[in-house]
C-alpha cells in the first residue's frame, strides 16, 4: 500500500465514511459522496439520531445534499415521528431540485404517512410530474399510507384508478392494499383483491399469500384461509404462525394443536409467537399437559427470559385450575409488567381467591406499574367473586378519582354484580341508572343474575326488559327469567317466557366440556354417546346417581333436603358429569379432576358434583363460562353463589 492509500484509508477510518462510489441512474451518472454512503448505514442500522446529525454536519461543511440522501435522512424523520424536520427536508428537495425523482417523491409521502400527515403525502403524489404519475412505486406509497392510516376507501378508491390509469399491479401493491381487509364487512372486497392476486400471478409469491391468509383470519373466515394456507407449495414459519394465530384469535383452540403437531412433524422449529398461540389454545381447553410440554421445550430451546411466553405460561397455568405453578412463573420474573400482574389477579380472581388478587394489586401499585382499564376489570370481578364488597367499591372510585380512568360497561357490570352478591339490589339498580356511558347487556345481566339468587321478581322483571332491548337473541337471559320464575311456582311466568323463546325461534346453545388425559383432550356433548368408552361412563354415572341421592341426607335441614332431592330428580346426562364419570375412571385415586364448560353450570350438576367429591374422596376443579369451582368434601369455593 502506498503512502497515499494509506492516508486515505486511516483518514476514512478517522471519520467512520467510506471512500465515493459512483451510481448510475436513469438520468446519467451522479457521484454518491462518503456522506450519502454513512447516511446510508446508520439508516440500515436504526441509528436514525445519528443520521439527522450526520445530516447537519454535511450541510454546515458546504456540501450541498442530492437525491440520493434524502431517502436516508427522510426514513430517519419518519422513524423518529419528526414531521416538522421532515416538511424542513421536503424544502430542502424543492431547493435542490430533487422533487421530481421517483424514489425523493416515495420517501416523502412515506414518511408523511408514517407521521399520521396523509393529505400532506396526497399532495406530493398529485404534485408529481406525470412521467412519475404512471410509476407503480409512487401508487404503492401512498397505498401503504394509506393502509398504515386506516383509509380504507382512500386506499381503494387510489387502487381503482391506479387500474384505470394501466399502471402494472406488483406484489408489493397488493401487500399494501390487502391489509386494509381486517373487518367481516371487508371480506368481499379481500376476496376481490384476492382475485387479482390470482389474475395477475401474485398469489404463488409466498409473502403475497401469507398477506391473504392473515386477512382472511382477520375477517373471520378461517376455511378461506385455510384453502390459502394448503395450497403453499412451501410453508415457512411465517405461514405457519398466521394460520395457528388464525385460529386462535377464532377461537379454534382444537384446531391450533392440531396444526402445531404438524408443524412440528414437518420439520419446522416453533417460534416465541408459536408458541404463545399454542399456550392461549392449552388456556381455552384447560390442556395443561400439552401446555406443561410447550413449558418444557421453552426451557430447553433457549428462548431466554422472554416476557410474552411468561405471561402465556401464567395465564395457561392459571386458566388450567394450577394457580400454584402460575405464581411460581410469576414469581420468578424479574421484572414484572402490567400483562403479567393482569394474568395472575385475573387467575386469583377466577378461582375465588379475592383476598390475594387485592393484596397484589396494591403491591403492583407500590412497585409503581401504573394500572389501566384492563386491570381494573380483573380485580373488580376478583372482589366479586370474593364478596369483598366494600375493597371492591373503593377501586371502583379510585380508577377515576387516582388514574383518571373512566369505567366503561365491563367495569360498571362487575360492581354491579359485586352489589347483586351482597344483596344491594337497589343500590345496583341507582349505580346502572346512574351511569356515565351507555348500559350493555352484561350490565343489565349481572342485576338480572343478582334477582335470580335474592328471589326479587318485580326488579328481575325490569332488568329482563332492558336487556332483551340490547340483546334480543341472547337466549341466556330467557333462561334465567325462566328459572327465577320456576323457583316462584310462577308457572304463568314460565309459559310466557318460553312463548318468547318460541317466537324469536331461539335455541340454547349446545353445551360440552372438555377433560384432558392423556396429553390428549375428551369433548362430551350433553347425552353424548360416541366416546369409545360411552358404555362405562355411563353405568359409572348411574351407580354416582344412586350413591349421592343416598347422601342427600347430608344438608342441614329438611327444606334443603326436599330442595336437593328435586334437584336431583331433574338431572339429565349434561356434558360435566360425562367428564366427571370419564375421569373417575381412567385416573388414580386421589387425583385431582379438572372440567372445562362452555357454558354456566347448572344447579343440578352443581350439587351433584358436590355429593360426588364427598362420596369419592376428590377433588374437582370445573372451569364455566365465569368461574372455576373447585369442589372438595361435599363444599364449593363459590359458596353457591356463581
Amino acid at each position: 500500500m502506498t503512502v497515499r492509500q494509506s492516508l486515505i484509508s486511516r483518514t476514512n477510518k478517522l471519520l467512520n465514511l467510506q471512500t465515493t462510489a459512483t451510481t448510475s441512474t436513469s438520468t446519467g451518472t451522479i457521484t454518491t459522496s462518503p456522506w450519502n454512503t454513512r447516511l446510508r448505514e446508520l439508516a440500515k442500522q436504526c441509528q436514525f439520531t445519528q443520521a439527522l446529525t450526520l445530516y447537519r454536519q454535511m450541510l454546515r461543511s458546504g456540501d450541498s445534499p442530492n437525491a440520493f440522501t434524502f431517502p436516508f435522512v427522510l426514513k430517519s424523520c419518519a422513524a423518529l415521528s419528526l414531521p416538522i424536520s421532515g416538511a424542513q427536508l421536503h424544502c430542502h428537495v424543492i431547493k435542490t431540485g430533487c422533487k421530481r425523482e421517483p424514489f425523493v417523491q416515495t420517501s416523502l409521502m412515506s414518511m408523511y404517512c408514517k407521521c399520521s400527515f396523509v393529505d400532506y403525502a396526497r399532495k406530493v403524489f398529485e404534485e408529481s410530474g406525470g412521467e412519475s404519475r404512471k410509476l407503480t412505486v409512487c401508487y404503492n406509497a401512498l397505498i401503504s399510507g394509506y393502509t398504515l392510516n386506516s383509509r380504507f376507501y382512500d386506499g381503494v378508491v387510489l387502487f381503482c384508478k391506479m387500474r384505470e390509469s394501466g399502471v402494472s399491479v406488483n406484489s408489493v401493491t397488493m401487500l399494501g392494499l390487502v391489509p386494509l381487509c381486517t373487518l367481516p364487512a371487508h371480506l368481499g372486497l379481500g376476496m376481490c383483491l384476492h382475485g387479482c392476486c390470482v389474475k395477475f400471478g401474485l398469489d404463488t409469491h409466498n409473502s403475497v399469500a401469507n398477506c391473504l391468509l392473515t386477512m382472511y383470519v382477520k375477517c373471520g373466515a378461517v376455511d378461506c384461509a385455510l384453502k390459502v394456507f394448503n395450497l403453499m407449495p412451501e410453508k415457512g414459519l411465517i405461514t405457519w404462525n398466521a394460520m395457528i394465530s388464525g385460529y386462535a384469535q377464532n377461537g379454534l383452540a382444537t384446531h391450533v394443536l392440531d396444526l402445531y403437531h404438524k408443524m412440528e412433524l414437518s420439520g419446522i422449529h416453533p417460534d416465541a409467537v408459536t408458541l404463545v398461540g399454542v399456550l392461549s389454545s392449552c388456556a381455552h381447553l384447560g390442556a395443561h399437559i400439552v401446555g406443561r410440554e410447550v413449558e418444557q421445550r421453552i426451557q430447553c430451546s433457549g428462548f431466554g427470559i422472554n416476557p410474552f411466553l411468561s405471561n402465556a405460561l401464567i395465564n395457561m397455568y392459571a386458566r388450567c385450575g394450577n394457580l400454584t405453578k402460575a405464581r411460581a412463573i410469576f414469581d420468578h420474573m424479574p421484572e414484572k409488567n402490567l400483562v403479567s400482574c393482569t394474568a395472575i389477579i385475573g387467575g386469583y380472581g377466577m378461582h375465588g381467591h379475592g383476598e390475594i388478587a387485592v393484596q397484589l394489586f396494591d403491591e403492583m401499585i407500590r412497585s409503581g406499574i401504573r394500572p389501566d382499564k384492563a386491570i381494573f376489570v380483573s380485580v373488580l370481578s376478583a372482589c366479586s367473586h370474593a364478596g369483598l364488597t366494600d375493597k371492591g367499591m373503593d377501586y371502583f372510585a379510585a380508577m377515576e378519582i387516582n388514574y383518571g380512568l373512566q369505567p366503561g360497561p365491563e367495569h360498571y357490570s362487575c360492581v354491579v354484580d359485586l352489589l347483586g352478591r351482597a344483596g344491594r339490589l337497589n343500590e345496583a339498580k341507582e349505580l346502572i341508572e346512574s351511569m356515565q356511558v351507555k348500559p350493555d347487556g352484561p350490565v343489565w345481566g349481572a342485576l338480572l343474575g343478582a334477582c335470580k339468587i335474592h328471589k326479587n321478581i318485580q326488579l328481575a322483571e325490569l332488568a329482563f326488559e332492558r336487556v332483551i332491548e340490547l340483546e334480543p337473541m341472547n337466549i341466556g337471559y330467557y333462561v334465567l327469567l325462566s328459572n327465577i320464575y320456576r323457583e316462584a311456582d310462577n308457572l304463568e311466568g314460565v309459559v310466557n317466557v318460553r312463548a318468547m323463546m318460541r317466537e324469536r325461534k331461539l335455541r340454547k346453545e349446545p353445551g360440552y366440556s372438555y377433560v384432558e388425559y392423556n396429553g390428549r383432550v375428551h369433548l362430551f356433548l350433553a347425552g353424548d354417546g360416541t366416546h369409545p368408552q360411552a358404555g362405562e361412563i355411563y353405568r359409572m354415572l348411574d351407580e354416582l346417581e344412586n350413591v349421592v341421592k343416598e347422601h342427600v341426607g347430608f344438608y342441614r335441614n329438611d327444606q334443603e333436603r326436599r330442595s336437593n332431592e328435586e334437584l336431583l330428580s331433574g338431572m339429565g346426562m349434561h356434558s360435566e358429569k360425562l367428564a366427571i364419570a370419564f375421569g373417575l375412571l381412567n385416573t388414580r385415586p386421589g387425583t385431582e379432576i379438572v372440567v372445562i364448560k362452555n357454558l354456566r353450570i347448572c344447579e343440578n350438576c352443581h350439587l351433584f358434583i358436590k355429593l360426588v367429591s364427598k362420596t369419592v374422596d376428590r377433588q374437582f376443579v370445573v372451569r364455566d363460562a365465569t368461574r372455576f369451582h373447585h369442589f372438595r368434601n361435599g363444599t364449593c369455593s363459590c359458596k353457591d353463589y356463581w
